[in-house]
């Protein structure tokens, strides 16, 4: 009988407890922020990028010219116009590429990978963020490339 009730006890100091465990509401949707660089993705039915409880999303990028929307025919030009795409909202939501933390990158030719890994280590520094690489059949275009990235401060 003593222990059922010490087990009584016992369960209800710790029941007790529980209440002072601070809570966020359980219900409430986490807050986002929209980040849409002036010029970015005018028309289209997407975000550049969402920030969520400080963890940045950022929607897959080309290579297009930014202003003509054309793809260079140059690939490392290609990788190169999308990094910096990346760069801008990045930026725009108070971070840079130290703080992108995974990456998935898209190749229509595997052939391209090294071309591709030289533009790349110019913009992700030692310790570089986990990286998915995935050979693909077709992009939108004639793109050959295309990131996206998510970030964490």
């Amino acid at each position: 009988m003593k222990a059922i009730i010490m087990a009584g006890t016992v369960l209800s100091l710790v029941l007790s407890s529980c209440n002072n465990v601070e809570k966020k509401n359980p219900g409430a949707a986490a807050e986002r922020k929209f980040i849409r660089p002036e010029g970015y993705n005018q028309g289209l039915p997407f975000t550049p990028g969402i920030l969520v409880d400080g963890t940045l999303y950022i929607a897959g990028f080309s290579g297009e010219d930014a202003k003509t929307g054309i793809i260079p025919e140059d690939f490392e030009t290609e990788v190169k116009q999308a990094l910096d795409k990346i760069g801008v909202i990045l930026k725009e939501a108070d971070m840079n590429y130290s703080d992108v933390v995974s990456v998935q990158v898209y190749l229509t030719d595997m052939e391209l990978f090294e071309r591709m890994n030289t533009v790349y280590r110019t913009y992700f520094n030692e310790p570089r963020p986990t990286r998915s690489i995935m050979g693909i059949k077709s992009l939108i275009g004639p793109a050959r490339f295309e990131i996206t990235v998510t970030a964490k401060k």
